[in-house]
């Protein structure tokens, strides 16, 4: 564990799970981009992302992510399966706060693959490798209230329930509601001694 409180920041840097490599994209998902996610309404509606309606779309927007890794602050992983490397979904580190030693995820998983723990299993790899190689002070992740599959996962990471944004998006002709959670460095390292995380 990184002693101190300044922020080490890495880059984003592969992180391999029990069934996933967390990795940089390369030009060479754009088909499985576009199959498994970016092209998918509800996957990128729960998402709050547009949808990228070809695959030269999607290349634009893996462009953006690869010119971004040059910055060792920029967080944003493939999510592979181990064995095929196939990319079915993202991971990120979206919001990054050096000054207040906090960051938040996001992540969507293809629709073919949810329900498999693959979101919860990027997720702990996410937050392990925030305070353990960025030594961040605070993970934190939201979700919409509809979404309660995605709340499960976060639940599963540990986080606490911090709040509710009331009526933060509209969606579908309906206002839905923005839930907070978060996980402290010292209520990740007591997890982790209980073998919880």
């Amino acid at each position: 564990m990184i002693t101190g409180t300044d922020l080490q920041h890495a880059g984003t840097q592969t992180i391999e799970t029990e069934r996933l490599i967390l990795r940089r994209f390369s030009y060479s998902d754009t088909e499985n981009v576009f199959k498994n996610w970016a092209g998918d309404e509800k996957v990128q509606s729960m998402y709050s992302e547009p949808i990228y309606p070809t695959c030269e779309a999607v290349r634009g927007l893996l462009e953006k992510y690869i010119n971004s890794y040059e910055k060792d602050d920029y967080y944003r992983w493939a999510v592979a399966l181990g064995g095929t490397d196939e990319c079915i979904g993202q991971i990120a580190y979206f919001l990054v706060d050096s000054k207040n030693h906090f960051a938040e995820i996001e992540y969507c998983i293809g629709s073919e693959f949810q329900r498999k723990g693959y979101a919860t299993e990027a997720a702990r790899a996410v937050i392990k490798y925030g305070f353990e190689s960025i030594n961040l002070h605070k993970v934190q992740i939201c979700t919409k209230t509809i979404n309660a599959p995605s709340k499960r996962v976060i639940e599963k990471c540990g986080l606490t329930y911090e709040g509710t944004l009331r009526d933060y998006f509209y969606m579908d002709g309906r206002y839905v509601g923005r839930l907070y959670f978060s996980i402290l460095r010292e209520e990740y390292e007591a997890a982790k001694k209980e073998n919880l995380l």
